[in-house]
């Protein structure tokens, strides 16, 4: 599994960098939408005032004011618990009841990261509750997210959240901008079922920044009648495995070690110049080399049904199943449309998450890789299942061992 390093053991002495961008200011659109009063006192002491919002911004933020209000009084409030990946919080797959409001609580964490224990290689991490990727969110359609997005105090760096499931002010970015010692509360209808990417979008360089130092995520939003195949059947998983694939771009120094740094955001301008290779120095599952291999693989017996949840939020990726298929695929993540079926290799959009459901039938481990096998064998992207079960030799059957042959 991925290390961390608390950063709270870390003394913080470098508040006032990288704040600058485009968007620094979308969160004083909570003040221009009556709490300018307020800001200051918000404000943590040691963070830099906010530059003016852009006009745009402020534009959102009166039309918010002025726009009616919500009757939200037939809907049901629940907690859900978000847990670390690869695991799901515990969701219905088929809802009952109304459209809820389905409340939730991030926090963003700088941490300090190993990437790959062989090397060395670390990255101050940015992230979401302390993850690489951050946690899966799961919803139904119709319903409303009702996220508290709190910056502790001890971070370097502003934060917000962009959903890619949400409609208006860049994905909820606009209305999300949170400095250290800030929390806000972000609700947005989830109107379309599908897998949906959710990242943080400061600004600027920021967002490459950001996005490629692992704060990125996954919202899924289900049917309320559950998953259904293209002829429309009911169709039911045993477990999710919920996959981030992480391109991170590790500054190296002259003589090609990986280079280190004592707090976030230390690393921006070395960072900026090796991302603009657009060649990464890792790809990984779940923050770091081997995370989702050993003793971390993924568990599963013959006739269990997988929902494999796959997120990339900056690179394209060619997710296999080495020893099984594609059942059931939504390679752009998107419920409404029909599964493809019978897949052996899928595509992900870079900036998007995909579905693909698939049932084990032979015991044994399966490596699941991103297709381009230099990333997989190289640069670390690749996870296993380790299934248990009877071997069926209907399915496979080595007739003849390997033996030498006499000449």
């Amino acid at each position: 599994m991925p290390k961390y390093v608390n950063p709270a053991l870390v003394k913080t002495n470098r508040r006032n960098v990288l704040r600058g961008s485009l968007l620094a200011g979308a969160a004083a659109m909570t003040a221009g939408a009556g709490m300018a009063g307020t800001a200051s006192k918000r404000m943590a002491p040691h963070v830099a005032p906010r530059p003016a919002a852009p006009k745009f911004i402020l534009a959102e933020a009166e039309a918010q004011v002025a726009a009616p209000k919500v009757d939200l009084s037939g809907y049901t409030r629940v907690r859900q618990e978000l847990v670390a990946p690869p695991f799901a919080p515990k969701h219905e797959q088929v809802a009952t009841g109304g459209p809820k409001i389905v409340e939730i609580r991030m926090e963003t964490r700088e941490v300090l990261l190993t990437v790959d224990e062989d090397t060395g290689a670390s990255i101050w991490a940015l992230t979401y509750n302390g993850s690489v990727p951050g946690p899966l969110i799961i919803v139904h359609q119709d319903d409303y997210v009702e996220l508290t997005l709190s910056n502790p105090a001890a971070s370097q760096m502003e934060h917000n959240i962009d959903f890619h499931a949400s409609s208006g002010a860049l994905g909820g970015g606009g209305l999300t901008h949170v400095y250290p010692g800030e929390e806000t509360v972000l609700r947005f209808k989830a109107t379309r079922p599908g897998v949906f990417t959710y990242h943080c979008a400061p600004g600027g360089a920021m967002i490459p920044y950001h996005v490629t130092h692992g704060m990125n995520g996954t919202l899924m939003v289900l049917p309320r009648d559950g998953l259904k195949d293209a002829e429309g059947n009911p169709l039911r998983y045993d477990t999710i495995a919920y996959i981030g694939e992480q391109d991170f771009y590790l500054p190296m120094d002259e003589n090609g070690d990986y280079k280190t740094y004592e707090v976030a955001g230390e690393d921006f301008a070395d960072s900026v110049e090796a991302m603009r290779t657009l060649t990464p120095t890792h790809s990984v599952f779940n923050g770091s080399v081997g995370a989702l291999t050993g003793e971390n693989a993924f568990k599963a017996k013959v006739g269990d049904t997988v929902l494999m949840v796959h997120n990339q939020a900056n690179r394209d990726s060619r997710p296999h199943l080495i020893g099984g298929h594609g059942d059931h695929v939504w390679e752009n993540g998107k419920f409404a449309n029909p599964p493809q079926k019978d897949q052996e290799t899928w595509f992900i959009r870079g900036g998007s998450a995909g579905a693909a459901m698939y049932t084990f039938l032979q015991p044994g481990v399966y490596a699941y890789v991103n297709h381009n096998l230099i990333e997989a064998a190289l640069l670390g992207a690749t996870a296993h299942f380790v299934v248990d079960g009877a071997w069926d030799n209907a399915l496979m059957e080595q007739v003849t061992p390997p033996h030498v042959v006499e000449t």
